[in-house]
């Protein structure tokens, strides 16, 4: 049996009915059509997630009947900081999602000296609630139960002395490898570039604040393949993707 999940910011506890808010009540009563006594998974971001019953559908209102707590993590023991220049459009959708699915566990998107996009007037709160509802609905599709930090589009000058663990910016003329690298502690912050790289200040600035340069491979990588593929590699190298799959606590669980 298929189970659909969904993000709510909403306190959660076993025994207690809770309103969906509009959007999710839209998305369980029109895109899922669900019915009553309908099973769902909801979690807030804390950690661990509730299976819980449709107690009540209606155009005004969809009421959930929070059930059982499951303790469930598909976190990486591997914390990852990721600063991300902004790109345009879809591909920077692409790379927040993506982020979210590889384990990322903070996100800042960075203007740098070649971003090409322009934040005038409301757009600048505009775009970052388009890519927290991003970040959602990843967490959502992927099982994860902690949600991913995204924090406030910053100036990469700015962002890179407050960063801490392992440091290293993706550079395609560097020498140093990912594989060359072991982070002290299990934290790690990748700076990644815009469509147009970085520029030669940029990278100065980013090696006097520690961060290392390093390649991925013989090619260049454009933007949203470059990010995603340093977050697999460091998920390989020190996180979870050689790590044994957990058991699923529910059976009737195939999340969506």
């Amino acid at each position: 049996m298929r189970v659909s999940r969904l993000f709510t910011p909403m306190h959660l506890a076993s025994g207690k009915h809770i309103e969906l808010d509009d959007d999710n009540g839209h998305y369980v009563r029109t895109v899922l059509r669900l019915k009553k006594e309908a099973e769902i998974i909801l979690f807030n971001g804390a950690g661990g997630e509730y299976l819980c019953t449709v107690a009540e559908v209606s155009r005004k209102m969809v009421l959930i009947l929070i059930n059982k707590w499951l303790d469930r993590s598909v976190e990486s023991p591997l914390s990852v900081t990721l600063g991300l220049g902004i790109s345009r459009g879809d591909r920077m959708d692409l790379s927040v999602q993506k982020a979210v699915e590889l384990g990322v566990n903070h996100i800042t998107p960075l203007l740098t000296e070649r971003c090409v996009v322009q934040f005038k007037g409301e757009k600048k709160p505009q775009r970052l609630l388009h890519w927290q509802k991003i970040v959602q609905h990843a967490a959502e599709q992927s099982g994860r139960t902690t949600l991913p930090e995204l924090t406030e589009i910053e100036h990469l000058q700015l962002w890179v002395g407050k960063q801490k663990g392992l440091k290293v910016f993706l550079d395609p003329y560097a020498e140093t490898t990912l594989a060359d690298l072991t982070p002290e502690v299990m934290h790690v912050t990748l700076l990644t570039g815009p469509e147009g790289g970085f520029s030669d200040q940029e990278r100065e600035v980013a090696r006097a604040a520690g961060f290392i340069p390093v390649r991925l491979g013989s090619r260049i990588l454009r933007t949203e393949t470059a990010s995603l593929a340093a977050l697999a590699a460091v998920q390989m190298l020190w996180g979870d993707f050689g790590t044994p799959a957990l058991p699923v606590p529910h059976s009737s669980m195939d999340v969506a």
